[in-house]
């Protein structure tokens, strides 16, 4: 697999709305309540392999079915 080129690759965001504080674990807890608020972290293990979207409706209408 080629290595991405820095031109393909986004700069990472902080989280704007996550104050710094000199305590290192109460920063870190609020930084993990914050991405699991927000779903980056599903959003970034939901988009690591390619699904059709024939495969992701076929999904979607397994799941209503129960």
């Amino acid at each position: 697999m080629p290595k991405p080129n820095k031109k393909d690759t986004k700069p990472v965001e902080a989280p704007q709305n996550v104050p710094v504080d000199p305590n290192f674990e109460r920063m870190l807890k609020q930084f993990i309540k914050y991405v699991d608020k927000t779903g980056v972290l599903q959003e970034v293990r939901a988009r690591r392999y390619y699904i059709k979207p024939s495969e992701i409706k076929r999904l979607a209408k397994k799941q209503r079915r129960g």
